[in-house]
């Protein structure tokens, strides 16, 4: 989470409102857009220790997926007394459009091998990694009925858990959208994985986004997991295989770089069973589901790129995936050869 500037004008002035009342703030407090908060509408208000992070359904918008913030809220909640460390919920109004309060956590979050400005030491970076694969085992090892108890506080229900065959469905669906031009073997990724799904294990939260890029660190101290909106029950191997994806640079050429002495991730799954107790059903398949964290990361770059070339999105910057897609796709398909 960014550091911001209160300023004289909040920008929402109804929210600031509801959120000055129930945080017991004063109108010197101005609600301010926060800067790298990229999913729905994220602000920051207050400062020192009353500073706090602000999601809200943007008005006129149904709360649902992405915008259902109280949702996000209840995994914060349940995830409140375990070692996930989780921004604390300070509080939530449930009158429309909805929104919810959580601790402001300081740090640095940053990918890599991504984030080519980012000053983070290889050595640094190292134990990051590390320390996520372990917070990721403690997320995997909360029990699901701690969550369904969250979510009946708000009148939510525990989501339907997603299958490995249904990931692959879904982001198939993506990549399909997408000029074969723009996915070469794409659609060859998308047909060998469907036709080798592993057997299902016992579900599990999944963050849906599990990265470096996510997970707030002063130095070496994790403080908070973020960005929670497509958390969901279902296969932990999942959120391992796409962490997988961020530790090697040579898969997005052009747009990133290779840091050496990242873990492998053979490393990061030994650092995850420790954490999580037991194998946690992830040693089995693991080539498959990295190969899965491949697909989805090509086809997500791939409908950004078809995004900005059609201009429903101008961002000169998505010219440099053409490369990393190939990249993507045809380790996918060497992964996936490899586990035959």
């Amino acid at each position: 989470m960014t550091e911001t500037v209160d300023t004289a004008v909040d920008a929402d002035p109804v929210l600031a409102n509801r959120v000055r009342a129930q945080l017991g703030l004063g109108e010197i407090h101005a609600l301010a857009v926060l800067e790298g908060g990229r999913s729905g509408l994220t602000y920051t208000i207050g400062a020192g220790s009353d500073r706090a992070v602000v999601k809200a359904v943007p008005p006129g918008r149904r709360a649902v997926g992405r915008n259902d913030v109280l949702h996000q809220a209840a995994i914060l909640e349940a995830l409140a007394d375990t070692a996930v460390p989780a921004p604390a919920v300070l509080a939530r109004d449930t009158e429309q459009p909805a929104w919810f309060a959580m601790e402001f956590a300081a740090g640095q979050a940053a990918e890599p091998v991504l984030d080519v400005d980012a000053a983070v030491e290889p050595a640094l970076a190292r134990t990051r990694m590390l320390e996520a694969a372990r917070i990721l085992g403690a997320l995997h090892a909360v029990p699901l009925d701690v969550v369904e108890r969250s979510l009946a506080d708000t009148g939510g229900t525990l989501p339907e858990a997603i299958t490995a065959d249904g990931e692959v469905a879904r982001w198939a669906t993506t990549m399909d959208a997408v000029p074969e031009d723009l996915r070469p073997g794409g659609g060859e990724l998308v047909e060998r994985l469907a036709a080798s799904v592993p057997a299902p294990v016992a579900p599990v939260i999944v963050h849906g986004d599990f990265r470096l890029g996510n997970l707030l660190f002063t130095d070496a101290t994790a403080t908070a997991l973020v960005d929670w909106e497509i958390w969901s029950v279902g296969d932990p191997r999942v959120d391992l295989g796409w962490f997988g994806v961020f530790t090697d640079g040579a898969l997005f050429p052009g747009s990133g770089r290779v840091v050496e002495g990242l873990p492998s991730d053979a490393e990061l799954a030994e650092a995850y069973r420790a954490s999580r107790g037991g194998d946690g059903g992830t040693s089995a398949d693991a080539a498959w589901f990295s190969a899965l964290g491949r697909m989805k990361m090509a086809a997500i770059m791939g409908h950004n790129l078809v995004r900005h070339r059609t201009g429903a999105h101008h961002d000169p910057v998505q010219e440099q995936l053409p490369r990393t897609i190939t990249a993507l796709i045809t380790d996918g398909l060497r992964l996936l050869e490899g586990s035959r």
